[in-house]
């Protein structure tokens, strides 16, 4: 067992209070925060205080109590700074800016060149988006409290290392010094598993269950995984490969090398691919961008195509057996399916995916969890990315005192401790 020291303590006492006022329940007491919680009043009561002084929390106004003093009550200040949310697809970088109540102000897009996308090209893109951003929105840098960024594959996030990419040829790119001689941020780097995870945790289906698998169905394909609603991360922080686990012994070859894997037959590309073995001579199913090649396939369907709907149909048996192996192995309470590949398919995927849950899990589990979309609003990835930015806010606080490290990004390299979201789970 890891041995939590008393500030990974404090950090994950301080994400659950955060959470309760990001869930939607507005303003709330000491009193409420703690019977939210299940902590006690007196570290409540600490835990507010360091909010209140760091701007993230104000009083806002007060409620009677039964012959007492009137209780304050808490809210999240939204004016406090902004937050930066950073999404690196596949093709394209998609950044957002958020008020402190992660609420979006702005977003942008930057296409990625196709291919064999470098390191460079994609600190080019990002750079650009934040520059738009602070130019449009009018936000002065200063007053961004920092940038969370999503980066597909493997992240090494204390030292924001983009380990393993499964779209690029991308080994151990130290990604945040990159961007950190470009920016002139405090950054937080992770990947979109854990960030639609806290943002369904903060926004969606973690506000009514603490046990629930997030899936990520784009390009990319994997599952994100909280457990007495904190983020689970594993050894390595790369927990939640599902979807290079295998679904067929010796089949079709996956971005990862292996073969068989799960994003081999439920992602764009993998979609794309059963289309064209199932209608080979389809022009439909020739275009070079998977994504707009499925929204395509999904037209074709609505049209009453055999062929089209025969691939949905496929990819959800796919999908639904996959999922099936998370219901046993994890037992979650809910399932969330969300992104490209789900909002593209809609609801003919999404009745072939329950039908095929339902045949492969096991009845006790299966009875006992939910499987539903994902109902965050706007991109779950670049909110949650927003949150891993507040969380290091909050954590450079901790070691630095109310200076805030903005001033002085470069020392992040040298052993910045990274705090996100619960991450220290």
């Amino acid at each position: 067992m890891i041995k939590r020291t008393s500030q990974d303590i404090r950090r994950l006492n301080r994400f659950e209070v955060l959470r309760r006022f990001y869930a939607g329940a507005g303003a709330m007491s000491r009193q409420d925060l703690a019977a939210a919680t299940g902590l006690s009043f007196a570290t409540v009561a600490n835990l507010t205080s360091e909010l209140l002084e760091a701007g993230v929390l104000v009083e806002a106004g007060h409620e009677d109590s039964s012959g007492g003093r009137p209780r304050a009550r808490l809210a999240v200040n939204a004016d406090r700074g902004a937050l930066i949310g950073i999404d690196i697809a596949e093709t394209s970088v998609h950044a957002e800016l958020f008020d402190l109540a992660l609420e979006v102000r702005h977003s942008v897009e930057r296409p990625l060149p196709p291919g064999d996308v470098r390191p460079a090209d994609v600190v080019d893109a990002l750079a650009a988006c934040v520059e738009e951003l602070l130019r449009v929105s009018g936000v002065p840098r200063a007053r961004v409290l920092g940038a969370g960024v999503s980066v597909p594959g493997m992240v090494e996030r204390e030292g924001g290392v983009s380990s393993f990419s499964p779209y690029w040829s991308w080994h151990e790119v130290p990604l945040r010094a990159l961007l950190d001689d470009r920016l002139g941020l405090p950054l937080r780097l992770d990947n979109p598993l854990r960030a639609s995870t806290v943002a369904e945790l903060w926004f969606g289906a973690g506000r009514e269950v603490d046990d629930l698998v997030v899936l990520t169905l784009r390009a990319g394909v994997g599952a994100g995984i909280a457990i007495d609603g904190q983020l689970y991360r594993g050894f390595t922080n790369s927990a939640g490969e599902w979807g290079h686990t295998c679904l067929a012994i010796d089949g079709r070859l996956c971005t990862c090398g292996n073969r068989g894997c799960v994003e081999a037959y439920v992602s764009t590309r993998g979609i794309v691919q059963t289309w064209r073995e199932l209608a080979p001579g389809d022009e439909r199913a020739t275009g070079p961008d998977d994504a707009a090649t499925v929204a395509a396939l999904a037209r074709a369907a609505a049209e009453g195509d055999p062929a089209a709907v025969e691939v949905i149909d496929r990819t959800g048996r796919y999908l639904g057996a996959a999922v099936a192996n998370l219901v046993n192995l994890l037992n979650p309470r809910a399932l969330v399916l969300g992104n490209q590949v789900v909002d593209l398919l809609g609801e003919r995927l999404l009745t072939a995916t329950y039908e095929a849950v339902t045949r492969h899990a096991l009845a006790l589990p299966h009875r006992a969890a939910t499987l539903r979309r994902s109902a965050v609003p706007h991109n779950a990835v670049t909110r949650g990315a927003a949150a891993f930015a507040l969380e290091g806010f909050l954590d450079d606080r901790d070691v630095f005192g109310p200076v805030s490290r903005m001033r002085q990004p470069r020392d992040r390299r040298d052993g910045g401790r990274s705090g996100s979201s619960g991450a220290e789970s």
